[in-house]
């Protein structure tokens, strides 16, 4: 069965193409969300394999997002997402329990090696 994986960015175009990476790859797109708050929301409802999160958003950041789903299910596995020049924010995402980050501009194989080590 493949792994599902939940795609949180405000920028739409930006999670059309993790969901291509995704499905060319064989992993579901269980859900999207544009920011954090969706995000926790969404993470209650369908319970994803893995989150790629982005740093920077409307309503509820990515860090706060990851403490929050964190909080709910303590074995959440998240990816951040961060633009450059974000590495201090990387660094808070980390210690608030994500599990790897990507940098923006996506490379395909960059965004599914993380995605497979972090999943195992």
């Amino acid at each position: 069965m493949s792994k599902r994986v939940m795609i949180v960015d405000d920028a739409s175009f930006m999670r059309m193409m993790i969901k291509g990476f995704l499905t060319k790859h064989g992993y579901t797109v269980a859900e999207e969300a544009a920011n954090g708050l969706e995000a926790v929301e969404k993470y209650k409802q369908v319970t994803p394999d893995l989150v790629t999160m982005d740093i920077t958003m409307p309503e509820m950041d990515g860090i706060e997002a990851v403490k929050e789903i964190r909080a709910l299910d303590p074995n959440a596995k998240i990816i951040m997402c961060s633009a450059m020049g974000q590495q201090n924010m990387v660094v808070q995402a980390i210690q608030a329990g994500a599990r790897d980050f990507i940098v923006k501009p996506f490379q395909e194989d960059r965004v599914i090696e993380a995605i497979k080590k972090v999943l195992g």
